[in-house]
């Protein structure tokens, strides 16, 4: 079930809300358990077991590492931990990746497992290991109450495609959480904001990013129509995205949970450093404490640094996707990052700010490409046609397919407004015309979204792979 759609606007979410401040407050957080596990167990019926079970085990693995004083049981019930979240997460999500391509260097036909990937594996089992860590590390103090632990991993709002939320997060909030009509109105607010970027921007960028790059004569296409291509990609997966995580901090804000923030205006940067800093925060900070800083982060030879971001951004790249595009990609950031590091930025800083920006942003367009396309004969394709400029009638491409010159003013529109345009917009001191202004926009975008989703819009989700 997608946050956008008319099943979950119009039936699940309204009867949650409703069941649920109802209720008395002891109950609350058995009611969020059970609509989080129906919710998960409408994509994925036959998986909710597997979450179930993690959720149960690796209950019990926390309480006999808190128990234990032995140093020597904890780690073993700590790599116990380990190995099989990242297990589960490797058998379902990677194991025939790794199957094809031993098939493929000896040229020997092992059978591939004929087993699909669980819906949000890799961002519940993320979740999992950084509470068992936390334990561990005793940064955290362990959960009791097995009911508050799985709704904390089950959560629904973030179960599916993040953000990544820490335990020690939402630690006091599970017991003891305030709900206020200013914390639901915030909340609904957020949501609206979401539902647009993903139904309004996202759904037509991808219209275009589609019909180019899923193309059957790609290799036809020059330098404008790829341009365009990757412009709407790269506008495609950022409110794609960032209206889901803008959807998901939104229901938390209904149900009384904080959630920290994921994107912070990431085309806005003037460097990759920068941009790293700005996108998908959860994930990156989460690589940053569970396996840089252990690996020894910075605080190492030049060498053993050198070696930790090119097993980070390789392990980043990879949790992506079984692809070797994702691999590529993840290999790309590293490479860009030490440069940056190490020789070049420096030098960045020093130039103009639009100069640092168009930097940034080409280099992040050029990452979207990798990351888009899976075949790398395509991605051959596409890089030879834009470094060979190679020329194309793009008036005569957006006369032949009308559905992208209609979309297109979609991506002019997330273009203009992947800048903090709102932000500089100084009418909080009218408190008044602020909030109507305010409510009567987010009114509208909430009736163009349901409208677009009754007319059965394009609705494609890029995280709900992962």
């Amino acid at each position: 079930m997608l946050f956008s759609s008319l099943t979950f606007l119009f039936i699940f979410l309204p009867i949650l809300i409703i069941i649920y401040f109802i209720a008395k407050d002891k109950y609350k957080n058995y009611i969020l358990l059970a609509a989080s596990l129906l919710f998960y167990s409408w994509g994925e019926p036959k998986y909710i077991l597997l979450m179930i079970l993690s959720i149960i085990i690796n209950y019990y693995i926390a309480l006999l590492i808190n128990k234990s004083s032995n140093d020597k049981v904890r780690k073993i019930m700590l790599l116990f931990s380990v190995v099989l979240n990242i297990g589960l997460l490797f058998g379902f999500k990677y194991l025939n990746f790794f199957i094809t391509n031993i098939n493929n260097i000896g040229n020997i036909s092992i059978p591939l497992l004929n087993i699909s990937l669980p819906i949000g594996i890799s961002f519940y089992s993320f979740q999992i290991l950084s509470y068992v860590v936390d334990v561990y590390k005793k940064d955290v103090k362990v959960q009791r109450n097995i009911f508050l632990l799985g709704t904390y991993i089950s959560f629904f709002p973030q179960l599916i495609a993040g953000p990544i939320v820490r335990y020690s997060t939402i630690e006091q909030q599970l017991a003891h959480r305030k709900h206020s009509l200013e914390g639901v109105c915030n909340g609904i607010r957020r949501f609206i904001v979401g539902l647009g970027k993903k139904v309004i921007i996202a759904n037509n960028a991808a219209i275009i990013a589609d019909n180019i790059f899923n193309s059957n004569i790609l290799n036809q296409y020059g330098l404008l129509i790829l341009i365009i291509g990757a412009l709407s990609y790269t506008i495609q997966i950022y409110y794609d995205f960032s209206g889901y995580s803008d959807m998901a901090i939104g229901l938390g804000k209904i149900f009384g949970f904080t959630f920290l923030e994921n994107f912070n205006y990431p085309y806005i940067s003037t460097s990759i450093t920068d941009f790293w800093h700005r996108w998908h925060i959860s994930l990156s900070t989460w690589f940053r404490d569970y396996v840089y800083i252990p690996l020894g982060g910075n605080r190492c030879s030049k060498l053993k640094w050198i070696r930790n971001i090119i097993i980070v951004w390789l392990l980043t790249g990879f949790w992506h996707g079984a692809s070797w595009n994702y691999i590529i990609w993840g290999l790309y950031y590293a490479i860009i990052l030490l440069l940056e590091k190490l020789l070049i930025g420096k030098y960045i800083e020093k130039l103009p700010k639009i100069i640092q920006w168009l930097y940034a942003f080409i280099l992040i367009n050029i990452g979207w490409i990798i990351f888009r396309l899976e075949n790398i004969e395509q991605l051959k394709i596409v890089f030879i046609n834009i470094f060979t400029f190679k020329s194309s009638n793009i008036i005569d491409y957006l006369l032949k397919n009308y559905n992208i010159f209609n979309s297109f003013i979609f991506v002019i529109i997330g273009l203009i407004f992947m800048f903090p345009i709102l932000k500089q917009i100084r009418l909080k001191k009218y408190i008044n015309v602020y909030s109507l202004l305010r409510d009567t926009g987010l009114i509208i975008i909430l009736l163009l979204s349901i409208g677009a989703l009754i007319n059965n819009t394009y609705n494609p989700f890029i995280y709900f792979r992962f």
